[in-house]
């Protein structure tokens, strides 16, 4: 019995965090990490100010668990199975879609990098949470681009260097479509990464 309650006990704690750091992304989002207060994540998680204070001990905390979660939901996309007979380069234009500032959950997880580029900027122990998603990103990246090398569809390269391209393309790009740039909407910034990214490779 006691086992089975800590089970269960377990598993309404994940729950909670899970609400909490839910609500911290949509708060953050919406308002900026510094004038998103404590309550109103409790509030929005459906929990104690307490417990909040209890998980998160600094904004910077907050920031960094909240940017770490929205990239692991992110992810569970990322990693579903491409259709059978789908190449490298449709992988890759999938992936271009998917890290760009499209309204709803993509353009939400751009505010809260936005955020973390301006306070590891500042605040040196908020870069390895930086580098840590940047990793993970330059991985996605290269495997992809490194099995379009194997397959043939995409002549030989540096996978590195084509990730590390691909992925500064996004980040410029996706800027000047986040702030609504009327020479550069989110349209013509997938025509832009796509053009470049493609000429980088050698592939039409």
């Amino acid at each position: 019995m006691t086992s089975k309650t800590g089970g269960r006990g377990e598993t309404g704690r994940a729950d909670a965090r899970s609400r909490m750091l839910d609500a911290a992304v949509r708060l953050i989002a919406r308002e900026g990490v510094d004038d998103v207060r404590i309550a109103r994540i409790a509030v929005e998680a459906g929990v104690s100010a307490g417990l909040v204070h209890y998980h998160f001990a600094s904004r910077d905390a907050l920031l960094a668990e909240a940017l770490e979660h929205s990239y692991e939901i992110a992810g569970d996309v990322r990693t579903v199975p491409m259709q059978d007979g789908a190449g490298a380069l449709a992988q890759l234009a999938g992936m271009v879609e998917q890290c760009l500032p499209l309204p709803g959950a993509q353009r939400d997880d751009w505010l809260l990098w936005v955020e973390l580029w301006l306070r590891a900027a500042r605040r040196p122990e908020l870069r390895a949470t930086a580098a840590r998603l940047y990793g993970r990103m330059h991985e996605w990246f290269a495997t992809a681009i490194a099995e379009g090398v194997d397959t043939g569809e995409i002549p030989p390269c540096d996978a590195d260097r084509a990730a590390d391209f691909a992925i500064a393309l996004l980040d410029g790009y996706g800027v000047r479509a986040l702030v609504a740039d009327p020479q550069l909407d989110v349209d013509a910034a997938r025509r832009e990464v796509w053009a470049a990214l493609t000429q980088r490779l050698g592939v039409r």
